[in-house]
């Protein structure tokens, strides 16, 4: 009974406090590239005593398409979602399985709404072939068609995405004749940038992540050094709009030093 009283308690305060955050934000101030790390769909699966852990992937999955509207509305150009890390590839198939078919469907789906365009970050060539298509084919299929970009980064983790970018550094001065001398003379924090998977792509402004922890996991690891950071207790499939805008809000009233 009491459950029951505060939800219908929330559900009339929300929209109320939703239209108050709203009126108190300057959307000449919001982040042009926000990073979400989208955690929590496992713990939220338990909590809610769904029959199994994929309920709360597929949860997670449909609340995608959700917050990039939210993103839209309030004028974000660059979307970076953190799906599925290189440590997840680990995982046993009857875990892993499942869980790259609902990928593959959220994928789908965002390709089929074609109001984005869909960039896939990570090293794609340790996932299925049949995924690394699908990824391939809706970047293709999405390029252009607005003005605003979603990473969906899977397979991704900001070690490999590092090392990666070294590796390519060193293979372009091979290719273009430098020796070993003149290749790490000239290396740099612009040269190593040239070669991220987000090469090209303004660094994040601001890094969100849901189910309470914190801490980045290896997000962005290169790209996040000024990012500023909001934490959300709340699960991944259950993220509502008013945390999407008090993140904002946070964000808003923090002044950007780039320094310590």
């Amino acid at each position: 009974m009491k459950a029951s009283i505060k939800r219908a308690i929330k559900a009339v305060l929300y929209p109320i406090y939703e239209k108050r955050l709203l009126s108190r934000l300057n959307y000449d101030e919001t982040p042009h590239h926000v990073g979400i790390i989208l955690d929590g769909n496992r713990r939220w699966a338990k909590s809610t005593l769904a029959t199994s852990p994929e309920d709360g992937h597929r949860k997670g999955a449909e609340k995608i398409i959700e917050v990039l509207e939210w993103c839209e509305e309030a004028n974000v150009s660059i979307v970076t979602l953190w799906l599925l890390s290189t440590d997840n590839l680990n995982r046993p198939a009857e875990e892993l399985d499942p869980l790259l078919k609902i990928i593959g469907a959220a994928i789908d789906s965002l390709g089929e709404l074609k109001r984005w365009e869909i960039k896939p970050l990570g090293a794609l060539d340790l996932l299925p072939d049949w995924l690394h298509e699908k990824l391939k084919t809706v970047e293709a299929q999405s390029k252009g068609v607005s003005k605003i970009v979603v990473n969906v980064a899977i397979g991704y983790g900001g070690r490999r995405e590092i090392v990666d970018a070294v590796r390519n550094y060193i293979r372009t001065g091979v290719g273009a004749g430098k020796s070993a001398d003149e290749i790490a003379d000239q290396i740099s924090s612009d040269e190593i940038g040239k070669h991220l998977y987000t090469a090209g792509l303004p660094d994040p402004d601001l890094v969100i992540r849901t189910s309470g922890e914190q801490r980045l996991s290896g997000f962005l690891l290169w790209q996040s050094a000024h990012s500023e950071f909001y934490f959300c207790e709340a699960y991944w499939p259950d993220f509502r709009r008013v945390d999407f805008l008090r993140a904002l809000r946070a964000y808003s009233q923090r002044h950007r030093r780039y320094g310590i």
